[in-house]
């Protein structure tokens, strides 16, 4: 079966499957985000890390309204063993649905399987589908290393302020830093922004590079580390807030 190249901006196909948590169709979750990763298979060591790390890291999507779903090409039963083998192993449930998708249909519908790499295991990707089914954004890593759970939840915060806020990130963004605001689109804004930035409530180091001055208010209670906070809540609370001309953040805004 030929596999189909997916783009950021397209309706994400649907599809019915069999998981562990009974019958799923992709359809059902509009209205929430949803990541959507394939794993090359059951009872191999990188993958159940990356299962153990998104099971412990489930809360913080719930709290994003976020719907974890996983894919292999392996069967049903195999996936109920496996998720069975991690609780006896490490305590940890795997709180998301898995598909069995194994005639690879889905694989092949969402172009997971890399031919030049293996006709038969799906690569590690990941796919960020907004409430309104299209896709935002994709990840692809190799069979040979895990994924960063951290940056999959920091680019979904980061695809979910940009559309709350109508703005951009900067490179290296955290969650609780100031958004950038895209360049203007006529000379009379670039004027307006050269000559009198903070009317506007930026803070410009030049007319196409400005930041928001002022974070909404739920953001920045989202920079106080809470009791309560998760150690990746805590560990992209304690970063500066902008970044220097190299790309480090430990400049103050101008």
């Amino acid at each position: 079966m030929e596999s189909s190249c997916l783009h950021i901006g397209m309706k994400a196909p649907d599809f019915t499957a069999i998981t562990t948590h009974g019958p799923l169709k992709l359809s059902d979750y509009s209205g929430k985000w949803i990541i959507l990763f394939s794993h090359p298979g059951d009872f191999t060591p990188v993958c159940t890390t990356e299962f153990v790390a998104f099971a412990q890291a489930e809360g913080e999507f719930v709290a994003k309204n976020a719907q974890l779903i996983g894919l292999s090409i392996d069967s049903n039963p195999s996936h109920l063993a496996w998720v069975n083998a991690i609780y006896q192993v490490t305590g940890v449930m795997i709180p998301f649905p898995v598909i069995a998708d194994r005639m690879g249909e889905i694989a092949n519908l969402y172009g997971m399987i890399a031919p030049n790499v293996s006709n038969t295991e799906t690569v590690r990707n990941v796919y960020f589908i907004d409430p309104h089914q299209i896709i935002r954004a994709i990840l692809v890593y190799p069979l040979t290393n895990g994924r960063s759970i951290p940056e999959i939840l920091r680019l979904l915060t980061a695809l979910q302020t940009t559309d709350q806020q109508k703005a951009v990130t900067p490179a290296n963004w955290q969650p609780g830093q100031p958004t950038m605001v895209p360049a203007p689109q006529t000379y009379n804004q670039l004027v307006s922004r050269e000559q009198n930035p903070q009317a506007l409530n930026l803070k410009c180091r030049d007319w196409f590079w400005c930041y928001n001055a002022q974070l909404p208010e739920a953001q920045k209670q989202a920079t106080l580390p809470a009791q309560s906070a998760t150690p990746v809540e805590r560990a992209v609370n304690n970063i500066p807030t902008a970044p220097n001309a190299a790309g480090n953040l430990n400049w103050p805004m101008p």
